[in-house]
């Protein structure tokens, strides 16, 4: 497995303020070295000289120790092959599996995910994102987001990726009973008259398929005429009173609101809503069909180049941010966000799937998350994660360095005064 791009894109070279804390613990070890020898060459003129040498040489032990020490966390002192030294980069793999172990045991564990998700408002984040884009901090983290995702997308195992991807929402679905929330929506549709536009929808339809199948009406009414109304011509005389009237009917149909069909078709569509979220068998029915989508091995293939498409048209997004919110397509998105702000019930519902999703993916993927994250540190340069760290906390640690010193020196004083006075 290759190394993660995010590891690999910085410069060899300390930053300016590991050197210069650096420089400050060397030079202040130097500093209690000096004053040890000048403290000793002085120390027979007067007693005051063995406290300052006292002080000093505690000092330099204190700082060389705790050198030893911080310079032992990250490679052999001096060069030197001393046992249980250069810690990091001789455990890199057991660091990456402990750290595997860690995430699994304290992150992904559906539990704790489910506490945690509990308290976070994915909706509401994700809606003040959405309508307000622009703010410099949100560009700078868009920016910033849109990196690390395009370092993540191009580092990752992508079969085994939109394997995942593709599992979680093939067993989201099997685990979600669809016909009650279509009977939902569809009944939502009709009590806000938005499923107006369908039955319009229905009869353009109809007069199309009325107009392409003319001459298959014609067949029909010719074939099962008589001899003597095929003699006589009145077969087509039939047939276009037939076609006249259907082709009358649909268009009394998109022209009236109040047709008695469009009202029949109406209390069809409720009584189909109501199937859907009460009777047994229509919900049974709904279940079976879409259990043998999903089994079917055409959808595996069309889910395959779903996820291609999806993948490159996130790597699109995460390359140019900006260009996302632009146009229509980013005020239909402004416009997604304030609606995730102002309907709380469909906060709450996005809230509840991120939950239920996260959860089961925990449950179901933790174990393959933690072998990606155990493979991919075992597949670092040693010498990269190394620097990688010692750059991270080296700060930190010359601090160490310095109150060792000090600290060091402070003991010996005492030590020194306890001598001098008992």
């Amino acid at each position: 497995m290759r190394p993660t791009p995010l590891l690999l894109s910085s410069s060899g070279a300390a930053p300016p303020a590991l050197r210069r804390m650096k420089l400050v613990a060397l030079a202040l070890l130097l500093a209690m070295a000096a004053l040890f020898f000048v403290a000793r060459a002085f120390e027979p003129r007067h007693p005051a000289w063995g406290f300052v040498r006292a002080f000093a040489e505690a000092a330099m032990v204190g700082g060389l120790a705790d050198w030893f020490a911080v310079t032992a966390l990250f490679r052999h002192p001096l060069g030197l092959p001393i046992p249980h030294t250069a810690i990091v980069p001789r455990n890199k793999d057991r660091i990456g599996d402990n750290l595997a172990q860690f995430l699994r045991s304290n992150f992904l564990v559906p539990r704790v995910v489910a506490r945690r998700m509990q308290r976070l408002d994915v909706a509401g984040a994700a809606g003040r994102w959405l309508a307000n884009p622009k703010g410099a901090t949100e560009g700078r983290l868009r920016r910033g987001a849109a990196r690390l995702a395009v370092d993540m997308l191009e580092s990752l195992d992508q079969e085994r990726l939109g394997g995942m991807v593709r599992g979680t929402i093939a067993q989201r679905l099997r685990a979600l009973e669809i016909a009650p929330l279509l009977g939902n929506a569809l009944a939502a549709a009709i009590a806000d008259n938005r499923h107006v536009p369908l039955l319009d929808g229905i009869v353009k339809w109809a007069a199309k398929l009325l107009e392409a199948n003319q001459p298959l009406i014609r067949a029909m009414v010719h074939d099962r005429s008589g001899a003597l109304m095929r003699l006589t011509g009145l077969d087509e005389t039939v047939a276009n009173r037939i076609i006249a009237g259907l082709d009358g009917m649909i268009h009394d149909m998109a022209e009236q609101p109040d047709h008695p069909l469009r009202a029949k078709a109406e209390e069809g569509l409720a009584q189909f809503a109501d199937d859907l979220r009460h009777d047994p068998v229509m919900r049974a029915r709904v279940e079976g069909f879409k259990n043998e989508m999903l089994d079917n091995p055409a959808l595996t293939e069309w889910w395959q180049g779903v996820w291609d498409h999806l993948r490159q048209a996130m790597l699109r997004v995460a390359r140019d941010p900006d260009a996302m919110m632009a146009g229509k397509f980013g005020e239909a998105l402004r416009q997604l966000g304030e609606t995730l702000q102002a309907n709380g019930e469909l906060a709450t519902t996005i809230n509840r799937f991120a939950r239920r999703a996260a959860v089961g993916t925990a449950a179901d993927y933790g174990d393959a998350i933690v072998r990606l994250v155990s493979e991919t540190v075992r597949g670092w340069d040693a010498d990269t994660i190394t620097q990688r760290l010692e750059h991270a906390v080296g700060r930190d640690l010359q601090y160490i360095r310095i109150n060792g010193t000090l600290v060091g020196g402070l003991v010996g004083l005492a030590i020194h005064m306890v001598d001098v006075l008992v």
